[in-house]
């Protein structure tokens, strides 16, 4: 073949098809979805990773000593005030 037959002319258009990577729509399209598997396996290998020790004993609640007890007084009062029944007004 000869290479300047091969040269179209400046102002010709070319009636090839453009290969599919060229078309900036196709990676938009293409994008999402693979942007959604990749943020997936990233979250599955960070809760693997960082996953909590089963413990396979139950934990002995410790008794509560009067100190302690006295601290818990004003959350337990505001929430029994909370859930007390208020009489409606006529």
């Amino acid at each position: 073949m000869n290479a300047a037959n091969d040269r179209s002319p400046a102002g010709a258009t070319s009636n090839a098809p453009t290969p599919w990577w060229r078309v900036g729509i196709v990676w938009l399209v293409l994008g999402g979805p693979v942007l959604v598997v990749v943020a997936g396996v990233a979250t599955a290998v960070l809760a693997y990773r960082g996953a909590d020790e089963v413990i396979s004993t139950p934990s002995v609640a410790q008794a509560q000593t009067p100190a302690d007890a006295a601290t818990d007084m004003p959350a337990l009062q505001a929430r029994n005030r909370g859930a007390a029944a208020v009489p409606s007004k006529p």
